[in-house]
Parts: structure tokens; sequence; C-alpha cells
């Protein structure tokens, strides 16, 4: 058994465990629903809803990737041009964490109001949540290269496209995975809270309903469901990595 195999049923017989705690803890303990629902009851309402929870978790993933493909684009775009022209790097780092460093939940409604309830304002706030980790990601690994491999491009007279597109961008892939590991998970999240300051559909306003009625276990189910969705990108992500990046010690070991 290689070692993603075995790390992902290590993984799996924890989060039994923990549900199997859970479960325990609140017949045990004769919580109350709208307290804390059971694994099981949640399980339940997915069971009897699968339909409004199809559509909701498929408009919130649609938001969610939309807005990671425009982060990571934007992103890594930035983090070339900063690499080819260094004296940008300065103000546009300021710039970007100055945004970074803004609350999302303050600017979350302003996008409502200027954007209106659709699906845009959802992807914008997604991909500007995005946006920062693959800058400083992916900008990091441009430059990470090693001085001798440089100077060696330099003797062959290589031009800065050149040392960029054969030595720069695959020392950077081992970066730009790392900063998707992270955003893919910072998506969903971002598409949920844009979905609670206004929206006619999705996980989110699924969420917002079931928290102003106490309807914890729909509350939970999205929840669930969020979960299972960050964990599989982050796992398919892993996948993709160990294909793509294979030179790596890592990604020959699994």
């Amino acid at each position: 058994m290689n070692r993603s195999r075995k790390s992902g049923w290590v993984a799996l017989t924890i989060v039994l465990i923990f549900l199997g705690g859970w479960e325990a803890a609140v017949r045990i303990f004769e919580v109350p629903v709208y307290i804390l629902p059971s694994p099981s009851r949640t399980f339940e309402t997915l069971a009897a809803n699968p339909e409004m929870y199809l559509q909701a978790s498929a408009l919130t993933l649609g938001e969610s990737l939309a807005g990671l493909l425009i982060g990571v684009l934007a992103g890594g775009l930035l983090a070339v041009l900063l690499t080819l022209l260094p004296g940008l790097e300065g103000g546009v780092m300021t710039l970007a964490i100055l945004m970074k460093s803004t609350p999302l939940v303050a600017i979350a409604p302003l996008l409502t109001i200027w954007l209106g309830f659709g699906v845009v304002p959802k992807i914008v706030i997604t991909a500007l949540m995005t946006f920062f980790p693959v800058l400083v990601n992916v900008l990091s690994g441009l430059q990470h290269v090693e001085p001798a491999l440089t100077d060696l491009f330099h003797s062959w007279n290589a031009s800065r496209w050149e040392v960029l597109r054969h030595l720069r961008l695959p020392t950077a892939l081992p970066f730009l995975f790392a900063a998707l590991k992270i955003s893919a998970p910072l998506a969903l999240i971002g598409a949920v809270v844009a979905e609670w300051t206004g929206a006619s559909g999705g996980l989110g306003r699924t969420m917002w309903l079931a928290y102003t009625n106490l309807n914890l276990p729909y509350l939970f189910a999205a929840i669930f469901i969020l979960a299972a969705g960050g964990m599989s990108l982050f796992r398919l992500l892993g996948w993709l990595e160990r294909k793509i990046v294979f030179w790596l010690p890592d990604s020959r070991e699994s």
C-alpha cells in the first residue's frame, strides 16, 4: 500500500472515530437536537432532502471553482509579472496586503449592493480570497531558484523568457500546488460567506435559513457537505500534484 492510500485510510478512520464519539455523546447525554444534532440525524436530513442539497451544492461549488480559477490566474500572472519586473514588487505587494487585510464580511455586503444578488459578487469575493495565497506562493517559487542553475542558463545566453519557461516555472509548480491546497477550501468559505449576505440559493443561503429557524440538522447537513467538498478538493489536488510534479521525492514515493 503506497503512502497516499495509507494516509487516506488513516484519515477515514479518524473521521469515523470522531463521528462515532459525537453520536455516542449526543445519545448518552441526551443533547437536544436544537443544541447539537447527532450525525445520524444529520445524515437522515441529507437523505430526506437530496434534491435541495444537490442544487445548493452545485451552485456553491460552481461559484467556488469560478472564483478559484480567476484568483489563481490573476495571482499567477501577477507573480510572473513581478518576477520579470522586480521593481514593481514593493508597491504591488503593499496593495495586495492591504486588500488581504480588509475583512471579508465588510467587502461582501458592498459587492452585493454594487453587483446585485446574482453569482457575480460571490465569484468576485471568492477570487479575492484565493488571489493572495497564490500570489505569495507562486512569487516565492519563481524567485526560489538555485543561483548555479541561473548562472548556467545565462552562460547559454538564455533570454529572460527562456529562463522563466524552462527554469522558474517548473521550480514554482510545487509552490503553486501548495497555494491551491490552501485556496481551494478558502474558495468554498468565500462563496458561503458571500451567500450569507444575500443570495437566492446555495449552501450559504440554506445555512442562513436553517440558522434563523434554529433548524440545526439542516445547518449541519450543509456543513457536512462543505467539509466533504473541501476535503475532496484537497485530495484531488494532492493527486494532481503527484502526477504533474513527478520529479519531487515525495511524489515518487507516493
